[in-house]
């Protein structure tokens, strides 16, 4: 059996510390490597905000930051409150173990539902919107089997195989990941399905502002949550270029184990999951593939790795601005093409804490694009998060 909730550890924030941690990630320019950076080098979100104009402008920005105010922080919390809905960080005891472990996991989730499963071990099943029968009825007998074997059931309530799993679940713990605010749920057939998953034995969680109506370009942030609460990804029909093989590839790249359900190679369907099988993936055909692959890691992360937390504004980094000739040598360094930190570090002969402040600078003027691994490139996309 997966453990219960061992992996339920961290530091609860101050109301104070997460109406600044709600301001700086809401902030332009500002993901969720750029949170870890400024909390890491200022000590705390609210030092943080305080410099972010500076340190755009000492990156080269043509414009003045937008920093979110007190004002709108404290409307968006009042309205998660109206809503049933709660903040959670990334260091806290209800943030869910596996999540923040991945590379650029969310600073702050908004939650709402039983907030117990976040904390369980969970296996993400995803797959076609326009699923059949068949697949419809797969997906609901592995979330069933799965769920009475004590995993809670992550995926993105679409309509299809998500919304099977959802409902098949809905007993045992489901947790629907969602692109929009957590008052926009999508699509607007399954608003009954979602009403019961956050009614009962369920969990809903998304990183985006209340009121946010989900767009194309979010459901792959979405995804990322899918692939990265779930210890495993189990994958029923899905075509290529699906948003199911997207989430596929984020499960891999965050060492999750991903498993295919075969097709026919007649069913268009079925050609993305064939795929996956000939690049690895495991071969499923009943729940017990699944359980008895992820039993040697079901108490991966209920082990003693730090946690995200404000290490207090004293320990911070000290705000001092970096020399001209140091930045010149980390910008020229910097390219289209990423590159490795470290090697930034090594190749410049700038100290670590320099070279990072630098790339903060760029990051908030809109000048540096953030890849998985933690490498970076220059750009000269003033649109792109942090």
């Amino acid at each position: 059996m997966p453990p219960g909730d061992e992996g339920r550890r961290g530091v609860a924030l101050s109301d104070r510390q997460r109406l600044s941690w709600l301001r700086l990630i809401r902030s332009d320019n500002v993901g969720p490597a750029t949170f870890r950076d400024l909390i890491n080098h200022f000590g705390s979100a609210e030092t943080a905000i305080e410099q972010l104009p500076e340190l755009s402008r000492r990156g080269g920005s043509a414009r003045t930051i937008r920093v979110a105010s007190i004002d709108d922080a404290e409307r968006e919390l009042e309205a998660a409150h109206r809503f049933g809905a709660v903040f959670i960080g990334i260091g806290e005891p209800d943030y869910p173990p596996a999540l923040r472990r991945i590379d650029g996991a969310p600073p702050l989730l908004s939650a709402i539902g039983n907030l117990t499963l976040a904390t369980q071990v969970s296996v993400g099943i995803v797959g076609a919107r326009n699923a059949s029968v068949s697949g419809a009825k797969m997906a609901a007998r592995m979330a069933r089997e799965l769920g009475a074997a004590g995993y809670t059931i992550v995926s993105g309530m679409a309509r299809g195989i998500d919304a099977a799993a959802h409902r098949a679940s809905l007993e045992t713990g489901t947790i629907a990941a969602l692109a929009g605010g957590l008052d926009q749920p999508y699509p607007p057939e399954n608003l009954e399905l979602y009403r019961e998953i956050c009614a009962g034995q369920g969990f809903a969680i998304s990183e985006m502002p209340m009121g946010w109506e989900p767009r194309a370009r979010d459901f792959p942030r979405r995804n990322r949550l899918i692939a990265g609460v779930g210890l495993g990804l189990v994958v029923i029909e899905a075509a290529h270029r699906s948003g199911s093989l997207i989430t596929a590839r984020r499960a891999a790249d965050f060492g999750r184990l991903v498993f295919a359900i075969p097709g026919s190679p007649l069913d268009p369907r079925a050609a993305g999951t064939n795929g996956l099988l000939k690049e690895g993936a495991i071969l499923t055909t009943e729940s017990r593939d699944v359980i008895d692959a992820l039993a040697p890691s079901s108490r991966l992360f209920s082990d003693g790795d730090p946690v995200m937390e404000e290490p207090g504004t004293e320990d911070g980094a000290p705000f001092t601005e970096p020399g001209d000739d140091d930045r010149a040598r980390v910008i020229e360094s910097l390219g289209p093409s990423p590159a490795d930190i470290d090697d930034i570090i090594r190749h410049t002969g700038v100290a670590a804490a320099t070279v990072y402040l630098v790339l903060l600078e760029l990051d908030l003027a809109g000048r540096l694009h953030r890849h998985p691994g933690g490498m970076v490139s220059l750009s000269f996309d003033e649109d792109l998060d942090g």
